[in-house]
């Protein structure tokens, strides 16, 4: 589906900018923070002190940062494939930042967790990644991805996010465990918002752009959805945040515009 030159074909650095500024205010970031907030602090709190943690594509730095508060009693280091995203993560972090690829991994050392937040769905060969990341979790080590949902939904935004797919539940499932891993945790999330997106996506799906060079709009279109409407972004926010307490509890929501998953490699934990 992508050319091999996968820093060009997987993400466009024009990007980190719009989202550095919007970020931590945006609700649908918002929400997923606190998700990943709330699982990452269940699943480490019996974890020995001195754990690894890194999260791959780790863009501007916006979950990283999280990651730092969270991880107290860990070790949590960043990677991207672009160093414009690391350049700003600096401004939000004083972990560790790394430029590099995870098929050819700077690190000797394993982790105890490894995070792909929204990353996994542009990169070209899924399966491949999965196995890279398989190789850098220690036994025990668990993997926390999360992606978009559904190809229903494909849209504009997909295409210039550089998106290679979206996912079905039983789909990221089955390549999570031909990799090898035990699922520890898998849901929809993002359920509220659903019904929006979906007649948004059908409504653009019936009205196409017509006019100027097709990436210029997507690029547009895309630009334009990251904008904060305040009323509208602060409910939303109120309304999604409801979703951390049965994720929280393992409930799994039977629907949502994107999927996490908690995913551990067999074995013992051991430093």
């Amino acid at each position: 589906m992508q050319p091999s030159n996968e820093r060009t074909q997987s993400y466009d650095p024009v990007y980190f900018s719009p989202l550095f500024e919007i970020e931590e205010r945006h609700f649908w970031f918002r929400a997923r923070n606190r998700m990943i907030g709330s699982l990452v602090e269940a699943e480490t709190s019996q974890f020995p002190e001195g754990y690894r943690v890194l999260e791959i594509g780790c863009g501007t730095g916006n979950v990283l940062q999280l990651l730092e508060n969270v991880c107290r009693n860990g070790r949590v280091i960043g990677m991207d494939l672009f160093h414009e995203g690391l350049d700003f993560a600096r401004r939000r972090v004083s972990c560790s930042l790394v430029q590099g690829d995870l098929h050819t991994s700077p690190f000797t050392a394993q982790f105890q967790i490894v995070g792909m937040f929204d990353v996994l769905e542009h990169l070209s060969d899924d399966r491949e990644v999965l196995q890279d990341v398989y190789e850098m979790l220690a036994p025990g080590g668990l993997l926390f991805l999360t992606v978009p949902a559904y190809p229903s939904l494909w849209s504009y935004f997909d295409e210039a996010s550089h998106h290679a797919r979206r996912y079905m539940l039983a789909d990221l499932n089955q390549k999570l465990v031909d990799t090898g891993f035990q699922i520890a945790q898998i849901s929809y999330y993002m359920l509220s918002i659903l019904p929006l997106v979906w007649a948004e996506r059908k409504l653009q799906g019936k009205n196409p752009p017509r006019n100027g060079d097709r990436d210029k709009v997507a690029h547009d279109l895309a630009v334009n959805e990251l904008k904060i409407v305040p009323v509208i972004n602060g409910i939303l926010s109120w309304i999604l945040e409801r979703e951390t307490w049965w994720l929280k509890h393992k409930i799994r929501l039977p629907a949502g515009t994107s999927l996490l998953a908690l995913a551990r490699k067999p074995g013992k934990i051991i430093l």
